[in-house]
C-alpha cells in the first residue's frame, strides 16, 4: 500500500486567482438538469464527452457547482464525462429540505447511484470530497459491479467523540469567517444554512450515540477495485487517522498526502490535485 507525499508549496496563489475563471466557466457553460429519483427531483451538472464517465459527489450542504468548479474547468474532458450530483436537500436539489436519519449517508449513496442508473451509465468511477467521499465509499461497495474506480478526499469510515468535539465547535455559523460563510449565504439564505448545519452536527452525533460512529466500516472491506485516497495533513475536520484507516482497510488502496494541505486540498492545490486523479482515473490495471 504505497503512500506518497507530495509538497505543493507556492499554489495557492494561482488557485485564488483562477476562481473567477471557474465560475464563470461552470455558470455559462456547465448548465444544470433534473432528472426525478426515488420520488425526489435530483439536480446535476454534466459535461465532457470522453467514454470514462466519473460522477461527483459534494460534501455537506455542499453542490455541484460550490465543491468541483476547478475540477469540472480543468479535468480532460476529450477522455471524461462529469457528473456532478446536488444532493437531496442541497444546491438545487430543493425542495426536499434537508433532513439527517440515521441511514443518510446509505440514503445519499441510492440517490446518487439511482441518479446514474436513470441516466443510463452502468459503469463510472466515483469521486467524493467529506460527506462525499463517505457516500461515494458505501456506493462503491453497494453497487461494486457499476464502480469502476473510486477517489475520496477529506473523508472517513467512522466519526469519534474527538470528531464529535470538532463538529461541535463549528455549531455557531456567527463564529464562522465571512470568506467561509458568505458563500453558504448566498446559497441558502442564513437561516435555511444555521438550520441545516446544526442538523448535520445533530445527525453525526446521533451516529456516534447510536451506531458507535460507524458509517462505513464495513464497506471499506468490501471494495475490490482501484482505489485512490487524498488526504491534508493539516486537516481541521478529519485527523490523521481516518485516511490511515482507509488505506489500510480498502484492499490495495493508494494513499497520497499533502503535506500543507487542509480540508480543501482539490480547490485549493487543484492542479496537482487534478494531475493525480487524471493518472489514477487514466491508468490501465
Amino acid at each position: 500500500m504505497p503512500v506518497v507525499c507530495y509538497s505543493v508549496m507556492g499554489l495557492t496563489y494561482m488557485c485564488i486567482t483562477e476562481q473567477s475563471k471557474w465560475r464563470s466557466y461552470l455558470s455559462e457553460v456547465v448548465p444544470y438538469a433534473a432528472m426525478e429519483v426515488n420520488g425526489v427531483k435530483f439536480h446535476y451538472q454534466e459535461t465532457g464527452k470522453g467514454d470514462h464517465v466519473v460522477l461527483l459527489i459534494p460534501g455537506a450542504l455542499g453542490s455541484s457547482k460550490s465543491d468541483y468548479q476547478p475540477q469540472f474547468a480543468k479535468l480532460n474532458k476529450e477522455k471524461f464525462r462529469l457528473i456532478g450530483i446536488d444532493p437531496r436537500g442541497y444546491g438545487k436539489t430543493r425542495p426536499p429540505d434537508r433532513d439527517f436519519p440515521l441511514d443518510f449517508f446509505q440514503r445519499d449513496a441510492d440517490d446518487a447511484a439511482g441518479l446514474m442508473s436513470a441516466l443510463g451509465h452502468k459503469s463510472y468511477s466515483v469521486l467524493g470530497w467529506s460527506d462525499g467521499g463517505i457516500v461515494a465509499t458505501i456506493l462503491a461497495a453497494k453497487y461494486h459491479d457499476s464502480l469502476r474506480k473510486l477517489v475520496v478526499w477529506g473523508s472517513n469510515a467512522y466519526f469519534t467523540e474527538k470528531d464529535s468535539n470538532l463538529f461541535e465547535k463549528t455549531r455557531n455559523i456567527d463564529d464562522w469567517s465571512k470568506r467561509m460563510k458568505d458563500p453558504m449565504i448566498e446559497q441558502y439564505g442564513e437561516d435555511y444554512f444555521r438550520k441545516t448545519w446544526a442538523a448535520w452536527i445533530d445527525g453525526v452525533t446521533e451516529i456516534i450515540e447510536e451506531k458507535k460512529g460507524d458509517v462505513c466500516m464495513a464497506e471499506c472491506r468490501q471494495i475490490h477495485k482501484p482505489t485512490l485516497i487524498l488526504h491534508g495533513d493539516h486537516d481541521p475536520m478529519v485527523p490523521q487517522e481516518h485516511p490511515v484507516y482507509l488505506q489500510n482497510n480498502i484492499r490495495g488502496s493508494r494513499l497520497i498526502r499533502f503535506p500543507d494541505g487542509k480540508h480543501n486540498i482539490h480547490l485549493r492545490y487543484a492542479d496537482v490535485f487534478n494531475r493525480h486523479v487524471e493518472d489514477f482515473l487514466l491508468k490501465e490495471e
